[in-house]
């Protein structure tokens, strides 16, 4: 009997990975035995997977170094820093220019980066740009010889239940792979301010993958490491990635202007409530529209509910507030909107802050 049940669990398990999920395919999980393994996708991302060496000072950022009559007491100096000496993670995105994709908290306040590739070298790098509403910050490898890139992949289209693989560099130990699924998506309100949208996966990621890489089956780029929520600073099997997608616009106005311009189209918005709406849960609902804005010309109005931008689904306030803030200024954006008993779609054009005259310090 025990037989019998070895054999149909060995049938299950090939059946399983001969048919994976369309938007999660298994490039190969035979290496010429019957096990499957995951070393051929491993072996094909993990060059691209580097050592970030940061060196630099920050300003302590303690309220008592504000206090004029702390600082004299003490005879602190107004502006307090210290020595920084971190480790982190990055991937290699465009292997021609040597440009390197990680989280802004990795490099903030460096003053020298070396990256440590997995066959051992050592290569200076620059700090191109950083923008810390996203967490995402590019580098640049001064000579970009020998290093290889890795493809970006939709991860407009991942899937709960997708397969991926978390690459970094944790707790300083060296390069480390640790594999899962996507538990979430569009995850936010991990701190007070930025740009959040954030991929949640159960694939182990701790201190020191930050910057690191999210891999689908296919070996393409789906997401940057950036955190974790755990009470003991160690993996609880809840880690979170930055979309491609979105890190992949912040490189591009960084590489382009050394930073991000966020424009407004002046509106304010708020999550749809679903009992409210016959049973519609998804979508991002104008709560106010400011006068002469590019959105009042573009005929949106209050209480419309944003369903896609450029064709792409919209589930959240949050997620219209990123397509918005990520887009360039001057950018066209195609809103699809459902008024009343009414679907219909509006072409609003990204304007600078002060010309979109916005309804509140959160409208976009």
């Amino acid at each position: 009997m025990l037989g019998q049940r070895t054999i149909l669990a060995w049938v299950l398990v090939a059946a399983f990975f001969a048919s994976p999920p369309a938007s999660a395919q298994v490039p190969d999980l035979k290496t010429g035995g019957t096990v499957p393994t995951l070393a051929p996708v491993v072996r094909q991302v993990t060059p691209a997977v580097v050592n970030i060496s940061v060196h630099g000072r920050v300003r302590e950022d303690n309220p008592l170094y504000r206090d004029p009559f702390f600082r004299e007491f003490f005879d602190i100096p107004k502006q307090v820093e210290k020595e920084v000496n971190s480790t982190g993670s990055g991937v290699i995105v465009d292997a021609t220019r040597g440009y390197v994709l990680t989280n802004n908290h990795v490099v903030e306040g460096a003053s020298g980066v070396q990256i440590t590739t997995k066959d051992g070298r050592q290569l200076s790098a620059k700090v191109i740009g950083r923008d810390p509403p996203t967490d995402v910050a590019v580098l640049q490898i001064q000579n970009p010889v020998g290093i290889q890139g890795l493809p970006f992949g939709d991860s407009d289209v991942l899937e709960v239940g997708d397969f991926v693989l978390a690459i970094g560099n944790p707790f300083g130990l060296g390069q480390t792979v640790t594999s899962g699924l996507v538990s979430a998506l569009g995850r936010t309100g991990l701190s007070k301010e930025g740009y959040e949208d954030f991929i949640q996966t159960d694939a182990a990621i701790n201190p020191g993958n930050s910057g690191g890489a999210l891999v689908n089956l296919r070996g393409e780029l789906v997401g940057i490491n950036s955190a974790i929520i755990s009470p003991g600073g160690g993996n609880v099997g809840i880690g979170f990635a930055i979309p491609a997608n979105m890190a992949r616009l912040v490189m591009d106005q960084i590489i382009d202007k050394g930073r991000v311009e966020r424009g407004r189209i002046g509106v304010s918005l708020r999550d749809l409530q679903p009992s409210a709406n016959q049973g519609r849960n998804e979508g991002a609902v104008i709560a106010e529209v400011s006068p002469d804005s590019p959105a009042e010309k573009a005929g949106l109005r209050k209480g419309d509910i944003v369903t896609m931008a450029d064709g792409r689904p919209i589930r959240t306030a949050s997620q219209l507030r990123n397509k918005i803030g990520l887009a360039r200024i001057g950018q066209d954006v195609k809103l699809t909107l459902v008024r009343g008993e009414t679907t219909t779609s509006v072409v609003v054009r990204v304007a600078p802050p002060a010309e979109a005259n916005s309804a509140s310090t959160r409208s976009r």
